[in-house]
């Protein structure tokens, strides 16, 4: 069976509109892997440090993770919460908005580990 162009241009046009695309939108947001694994992490682990997320990803720079966590925070997929001590003490959690996408996320990981050992 041949399609047509103009039957074939109908389902996939919602790939075409770049501000509009479905998954552009969500892809741009986790462009890298250490956005999909930060919140993989906060899904694990109620409240954590920065320093403790440094020793859980031991492979990212802490530049790298101060930016993949503003980007997060601005997103509204993590929380950041500031405690007034000396030194002072930040903390990251995962929100109700990142919360749910965690149920995709882990699908995600369990067919990676199942199809590429």
């Amino acid at each position: 069976m041949i399609v047509k162009a103009k039957e074939m241009e109908e389902p996939v046009k919602k790939f075409s509109d770049v501000e509009r695309c479905p998954i552009r939108n969500v892809v741009s947001h986790f462009s890298s892997k250490w956005g999909i694994l930060i919140l993989l992490v906060l899904g694990e682990v109620p409240n954590v440090r920065f320093g403790e997320l440094t020793r859980i990803l031991p492979d990212i720079s802490p530049k790298v993770l101060s930016s993949t966590l503003k980007t997060l925070e601005a997103d509204k997929l993590v929380s950041r919460k500031i405690y007034a001590c000396i030194p002072p003490k930040v903390e990251y959690s995962i929100t109700e908005k990142g919360r749910s996408l965690l149920p995709i996320l882990q699908q995600l990981a369990a067919w990676g580990a199942a199809h590429f050992k």
